[in-house]
């Protein structure tokens, strides 16, 4: 597993842009509007993700293919095309999440929550 200092997006730490999404959600420092996650096309093959709060993040197109992303917050998260094969999504928040298109195979869904999510 890949850990999320140990990825890096552009000139950030993927724990970088997560504890920054932290603030965007939270509106609690300045510059906060600008701090949403945008993971779009990223390989994320392999990261873990555990119990990660990606709500309303973008993730249209990114590899999470192996991702552990168990109980993870994906409320809301745009995963339009996404590559969530064999991803582990147990216990994960998904609801209102935009899967269309995206690639679940071999992804474990157990106890995860799917309400409203578009999976088209």
């Amino acid at each position: 597993m890949r850990k999320p200092e140990e990825i890096t997006v552009g000139d950030k730490t993927l724990a970088e842009i997560l504890e920054n999404h932290l603030h965007w959600c939270n509106e609690d420092v300045d510059g906060w509007e600008d701090m949403r996650a945008n993971l779009s096309r990223v390989d994320l093959s392999g990261a873990n993700l555990s119990r990660a709060n990606l709500f309303e993040a973008n993730l249209s197109g990114a590899d999470l293919s192996r991702a552990d992303l168990s109980r993870a917050n994906l409320s809301g998260a745009n995963l339009f095309e996404a590559n969530l094969s064999g991803a582990n999504l147990f216990g994960a928040n998904l609801s209102g999440a935009n899967l269309s298109r995206a690639n679940l195979s071999r992804a474990n869904l157990f106890e995860a929550n799917l309400s409203g999510a578009d999976l088209s």
